[in-house]
């Protein structure tokens, strides 16, 4: 990694008219700041990560991240931070702005591979508005098709952008602006119609996350002489459950309930139990694949609620460790977790003793 990211944090946000600075605004559970830290991060992109602000944050516990003070507008507090990075000797740098917490990490990597061939690369989408031109008492019609609303993160050539960056002093709305004013090649790509600026209290209702919710169920007969595995680690018990795969029944109905979140179908058709690939597999490899879709498409992991419906062995003695198993299959906090024991008062198989079932509902959140 070669590439720095730049997040703009320092600025007042007059036009959102609160005590607070709009960036340390709550939206869904964390400051706007956040948002965007965390897409740097989760990108696995940048060697470094430069927050520029006047205020205090709780940095995050993340060595890449380095905090810095900005200056009273935005252009003063880009050059700040470029200045800052001089000696680093990166190759690329990506700018953006803390009020724009609703792009992608995909959009981050169409930059990144657009500015293999390019010394700048831009996103932009186009608008739909009728708009006009006011100089003075002279009002003329624009024609949209011929305009472009240009967003961040932007992406440049480090040296070139320092060089132009330090011989401007004057006001600029981003750092597209320097390379427009100087005739220097641009790469515009298409943006994301989500990734608005949030200017006003308005802006911030418009882009609240979506919540989607899943529900996953799964069943197996207990089989004896044969390992018992649930929530990814091996119980303890003189039977197991029978399956195309280790019948996991706690990590197969998280993975349908996932699955159902993403709309993305179901496990049997991801997983068919007629394809030797899958005999025997361990279900924490069924579920890494599942996760890694649901990390690209931007989703994040709310809660999880379980249910474990047998009568034997006891889940209230294994619940500590199947809980220890699913944090760092999930890589979430043990606090998102519930896991339950029901028994069904010796009713049929499950009654029995003979199976062994898991309902589960997921809640996911993401910005799309």
């Amino acid at each position: 990694m070669s590439d720095c990211f730049i997040l703009l944090a320092a600025g007042k946000g007059k036009r959102f008219k609160s005590k607070k600075l709009k960036q340390f605004h709550i939206l869904n559970g964390k400051p706007l700041i956040y948002h965007s830290i965390e897409k740097a991060i989760k990108s696995k992109l940048f060697k470094e990560i430069v927050v520029v602000t006047n205020s205090k944050i709780k940095k995050p516990n993340e060595k890449s991240i380095k905090l810095i003070k900005g200056g009273s507008e935005r252009f003063k507090s880009s050059k700040k931070a470029l200045e800052y990075i001089k000696k680093k000797k990166f190759k690329n740098v990506f700018i953006h702005d803390a009020a724009r917490p609703n792009f992608s990490i995909q959009l981050l990597n169409k930059l990144k591979k657009e500015l293999k061939k390019n010394k700048a690369v831009v996103p932009y989408i186009n608008t739909d508005h009728s708009v006009k031109y006011k100089e003075s008492s002279k009002i003329v019609n624009l024609n949209r098709e011929n305009l472009i609303l240009t967003q961040t993160p932007q992406c440049f050539d480090f040296k070139t952008l320092y060089k132009l960056s330090n011989n401007n002093n004057n006001f600029i709305s981003d750092e597209a602006t320097l390379f427009i004013k100087n005739n220097l090649k641009i790469k515009f790509i298409r943006g994301e119609e989500d990734n608005i600026k949030i200017t006003t209290k308005e802006d911030l209702k418009k882009i609240r996350s979506k919540i989607f919710y899943g529900i996953g169920f799964d069943i197996h007969r207990l089989e004896k002489n044969k390992k018992l595995y649930l929530g990814g680690i091996h119980i303890p018990y003189h039977s197991g459950l029978r399956g195309h795969s280790d019948g996991d029944v706690i990590i197969h109905s998280i993975i349908d309930a996932i699955l159902g979140c993403m709309r993305k179908n179901d496990i049997g058709t991801l997983y068919p139990n007629n394809n030797l690939k899958y005999k025997n597999i361990r279900s924490p490899r069924m579920l890494k694949p599942i996760l890694e879709t649901l990390k690209k498409k931007d989703y994040n992991l709310n809660n999880i609620d379980i249910n474990l419906i047998c009568e034997r062995p006891s889940v209230a003695k294994n619940r500590n460790k199947i809980i220890k198993s699913l944090t760092k299959l999930l890589n979430i906090k043990k606090e998102k977790i519930n896991l339950k024991g029901k028994t069904v008062e010796k009713l049929g198989i499950i009654g029995k003793e003979k199976a062994i079932a898991c309902e589960v509902i997921v809640s996911v959140s993401n910005y799309d």
